[in-house]
Order: structure tokens, then C-alpha cells, then sequence
């Protein structure tokens, strides 16, 4: 490998030297003026006429976007109001009366009402909290004269008033909210409504480069924190890759940036924001939720569960997992000990997770789609007299997703061919019925992991992940690990076919004339087999019965 490979594991942003250099003069952009669909959706929102009078967003269900839409709703139609609200009552949005005898003797008026000749913004949740309730509403909003809410329905109101209001809904909410909303009403996505998006990252290039810095500014006078020095820009733009997992992106999350920024505020004790106190509110983070996977290296290092980092072994790997926990708020990084056994059999492999039912149907997708692969090279024109058997080792939930599949061929060619495979590497991907090696993720989570236990039983020099092509723009590695790869303590090794792999783990080319390949010694063993084990003919048995 080239002595630069650390440059890919963490995003580079030389070529935006000048820009970043121009930041303390950049003028602020809000938040909702750096989505160009968004805002195109809600100037033809306020334009148009006639039907369309309900305007979808798709955003975090959070007041904190909902009141920023409201802000740049107010700047755009000065004079008409603009009503956000966080209530799930379709009561307050109504309205109510209490009546007595027959006769109204108290009303209070609905937020439809404040809202009348302008816009409301509602949650999706409201819709969703009152099916019942929403014909009324969008009614309401359609023109059509309502009656407020009665207090209480025994009490007959002689004499129902009516009134018919002028309003536009703005509803918000997430993704599946929406789907939600769906079902509640078909009519949503039939011309009812203009949709559009807060789009909560940017593809970062020369031209939006400075948008997303006058962001970064916008965010920081928006909520007094301190301004950014270019290295803590540096710093945080990097966050922000491993936060969308993508070096070429970086997020828009009003959220993410505030809670990042306020920590690195208390590290520089209110002072500019330089990039060591962006680290230092990283590492304090990383501390706080550390404790799960700190147990879990403490089992390997304990001996509790089997994770070797040196030395060679037939049929086994080390593959590399992401663990989600409930209640836990970030997903960690652990490598997983996957091994395969052979005997004689039918040629059949045995999925043990699957068979157990505790492999999910991404992971049997894998193994089916790379045993395709493997039978497709031995170009066999009988069943394989062998059959084997692929486990996650030490492993007692759900297996799912297909990122294990290449680490998984590893460990049935390394069992057949009888070649060890270095347990120094750790392999991650998935694989496709040509060999190609395909991306898969949580790239950081996975290879932090197998870093630090690799850290903690010894550094070998020798030791590393094999990995998707593909997958190197997801890389923002720890800047611990970027060190140990720049001084070639730990490797990456970025793949894009089965070829590249099995050279590195094994030592031996996958295919090819040479008789050392490991496609040849596979199709060798099945040739002694098959010379060594021959049926028993017909006259053969009738001898044996005279014996």
C-alpha cells in the first residue's frame, strides 16, 4: 500500500483552503434559506390558488424546525398570520363552546381562528392522535363552514354556529409519519398538497461549501455561541462526515451542530472554538457511552470470548460486527470469530444461525448469494463431496445483514482448501454471485473495534481490516486510528474482488494455473476423495454377503 493510505481514512478538505480562510466574513444563511426544494415548495405554497391549501414537509418531529419554518413563514407574508403549535387536542385547533339549556353561555376561540386569513403548522402527530377528528379539519381548511367542539356532547345546542375560515395547514413530521398519514387519508398525495423536504445534509463541493460555512455561522449567532477558528471548521466538518458517514457530505442537523458546539463552548470557557476543544467535547462524548463497549473488549481481553490477533488458523476468521443496543445511544464496533468445518457430506452448507433462527433474512441472502459464488468458480459437475458448516462464534442474538458474506467465504475456502488464514486481518463485506466485493455499514464502528482490541493484545505491525472500495468515502476514522495507520501500526486494506482478498488472509492466489491457487488445492482434495472413495459395486456386494 501506498504511504498515504491514511489520508483515506479521514476526509481531506485542502482543496477548500481559500474558503476557509474567507469564513469570519461570510454572511450568515439560515438553516431553511440552504434548502433550495424546500423553499421553492413553500414560495409556490403561499402563491398558489384555489385547491392545494395544505403544504407537507418531511422533517424531524421536533419544534425546534417547526418554529424556524414559522420564522421564515413570518418573513415572507408580512401582515397574515402564522400559527405554529406543539398541542395533539384537536380542541384547541378547533375550538370549543359549553352550552346550558340549549343556549351557547361560553366560547373559546380555536387556533383555526387565530390563524384565519394566514397559515398554521401542525405536527403530523395531530393528524395521527385524532383520525376521528381530521375530516373536520381538513373541511376546515378546504372552506367548508365547521361547529366547534362541544364541552359537553349531553348538552344540546339548539341553535349550532357555524364559521368558515381562510387558512393554509403546514403539516411536519417524519418519514414514517407521513406514512402514517398515508393511510389515514388517500387523498394527501392526489393534488391535495404540495410536498416537500428539510434535507438534513449537503453534498459538500466547491459551490456549497460556502453556503454550509455561512450555515455554521448562521448557527452560531443564532444561538450566541462562540465563532470557529478554520481548524475547529476542520475539525467539525470531519464530525460531520462520520456523522452522515459519507467524507463528501456534511449535516445540516440544527440539532447535532447546537449539542457538538454548546460542549466545545464549555471546553474553551466561552473563548473561540479552536479545533482541541471540538476533539475534546468528541472524547468527552465518547466517554460517556463507552461504558457497553468497554465491557466487551473487557470480555475478549479476559479470555471470555474468543478474538485472536496473531498466528494462523483453517476455517477461521475475524469478521467484524456493529452492535445496536436499546437504550443505548450509539452503535460500537466488536469483532466477531466466524469459522467453518467441513466433512463428508452432499456438498450441503449449513447456515448454524439461520438454522437456529437467529439470522436475519439480509445475512441468509449473503450466505446463499456468496455458496453461488464459490460453486460457480469450482466449476463441478457432480455435488461437492464435502459439507460444511458457518458460524458466528460466541454469539447469542440475531445475526443480520449481508457485510459478514466475504469474511464467511474466507472461512469455507480457507476449510476446504486447508489453507490457514492470518488472524491479524479482520475482513468486512459483502460479496455478489461474480466475487465482486460490495459496500456494507458502520466502516468506522468496524474497524475501531477490531482496533482496539488489536491495542490492547499487542500491536504486531501486520495487523488490519480488509475492506470494501467502495466503502472508503464512508471512512472518518479516530484520529488515534488515522495515527496508527499513518505510522503503520494498523492497516487498511481496500478491496474491490475476491482475488485481492484471498492473497492478503491466506497467502495463496484464489484462482489461476499456479497449482498452490486455492481454487486448485479445493478441486486437488476432491480429486483424492473421489479416489480414495469409490461406491461398492453390485458383484462387490454379493461377495460381501458369502464372507
Amino acid at each position: 500500500m501506498t504511504q498515504d493510505i491514511w489520508r483515506l481514512a479521514t476526509p481531506q478538505y485542502d482543496e477548500f483552503q481559500i474558503q476557509l480562510e474567507q469564513y469570519p466574513n461570510l454572511q450568515p444563511i439560515s438553516l431553511i434559506d440552504t434548502q433550495s426544494r424546500l423553499t421553492k415548495a413553500i414560495d409556490r405554497f403561499l402563491n398558489i390558488r384555489g385547491f392545494s391549501r395544505f403544504l407537507i414537509v418531511n422533517a424531524p418531529d421536533n419544534s425546534i424546525y417547526r418554529s424556524l419554518l414559522k420564522e421564515k413563514l413570518e418573513s415572507m407574508v408580512e401582515g397574515k398570520p402564522v400559527i405554529s403549535t406543539e398541542s395533539l387536542d384537536m380542541e384547541v385547533i378547533l375550538g370549543q363552546v359549553k352550552a346550558e339549556n340549549g343556549h351557547v353561555v361560553s366560547k373559546s376561540k380555536g387556533l383555526i381562528s387565530q390563524a384565519d386569513g394566514g397559515y398554521l403548522i401542525v405536527s403530523a402527530n395531530l393528524l395521527l392522535a385524532n383520525p376521528r377528528h381530521w375530516p373536520t379539519l381538513k373541511s376546515a381548511i378546504l372552506g367548508t363552514p365547521i361547529a366547534p367542539f362541544n364541552c359537553d356532547p349531553k348538552s344540546i345546542i339548539e341553535e349550532t354556529q357555524y364559521s368558515q375560515y381562510d387558512v393554509k395547514l403546514i403539516v411536519v413530521g417524519d418519514r414514517s409519519q407521513l406514512g402514517d398519514v398515508d393511510f389515514l387519508d388517500v387523498d394527501i398525495h392526489s393534488g391535495l398538497c404540495i410536498y416537500s423536504e428539510l434535507e438534513l445534509d449537503v453534498k459538500i463541493d466547491s459551490d456549497s461549501i460556502t453556503q454550509y460555512l455561512s450555515f455554521v455561522k448562521w448557527l452560531c449567532d443564532y444561538y450566541t455561541l462562540p465563532q470557529l477558528t478554520v481548524e475547529a471548521l476542520i475539525s467539525l466538518m470531519t464530525a460531520g462526515a462520520r456523522y452522515t458517514e459519507d467524507q463528501h457530505y456534511a449535516p445540516l442537523c440544527v440539532m447535532w451542530h447546537r449539542a457538538l458546539l454548546e460542549e466545545a463552548a464549555i471546553e474553551a470557557n466561552g473563548d473561540v472554538i479552536e479545533a482541541i476543544y471540538i476533539e475534546q467535547a468528541i472524547d468527552a462524548r465518547h466517554y460517556r457511552e463507552s461504558y457497553l463497549p468497554e465491557r466487551a473488549l473487557d470480555d475478549i481481553l479476559d479470555g471470555q470470548v474468543f478474538i485472536e490477533t496473531q498466528g494462523e488458523q483453517v476455517g477461521q476468521v475475524n469478521g467484524l460486527t456493529v452492535v445496536d443496543i436499546a437504550g443505548h445511544p450509539v452503535s460500537y464496533g466488536e469483532p466477531a470469530r466466524i469459522s467453518c468445518v467441513i466433512h463428508f457430506g452432499d456438498g450441503d452448507i449449513a447456515d448454524v444461525e439461520r438454522k437456529v433462527e437467529l439470522g436475519g433474512n439480509l445475512h441468509a441472502k449473503g450466505m446463499m448469494i456468496m455458496q453461488a459464488f464459490v460453486s460457480s468458480e469450482l466449476d463441478l459437475d457432480v455435488p461437492l463431496p464435502y459439507s460444511a458448516s458457518v458460524v458466528f462464534e460466541q454469539s447469542y442474538c440475531e445475526v443480520d445483514g449481508d457485510s459478514a458474506s466475504l469474511a464467511e467465504l474466507c472461512s469455507l475456502v480457507s476449510a476446504l482448501s486447508e489453507y490457514p488464514i492470518n488472524q491479524q486481518i479482520a475482513v468486512t463485506g459483502a460479496v455478489d454471485q461474480f466475487g465482486r466485493v460490495q459496500a456494507v455499514g458502520g466502516l468506522n464502528e468496524k474497524i475501531e473495534g477490531f482496533y482496539h482490541v488489536c491495542q490492547h493484545q499487542g500491536f504486531t505491525g501486520e495487523q488490519g481490516v480488509i475492506l470494501p472500495q467502495s466503502n472508503l468515502k464512508h471512512l472518518a476514522l479516530h484520529r488515534s486510528v488515522v495515527e496508527s495507520i499513518k505510522n503503520g501500526e494498523f492497516h487498511i486494506w481496500p478491496v474491490s474482488h475476491v482475488d485481492e482478498v484471498v492473497p492478503l488472509v491466506m497467502g495463496k492466489p484464489f484462482r489461476g494455473e499456479d497449482e498452490d491457487s486455492v481454487i486448485s488445492k479445493i478441486a486437488e482434495r476432491i480429486e483424492n476423495f473421489e479416489k480414495h472413495v469409490q461406491p461398492v459395486g453390485f458383484v462387490e456386494r454379493i461377495k460381501n454377503w458369502f464372507v
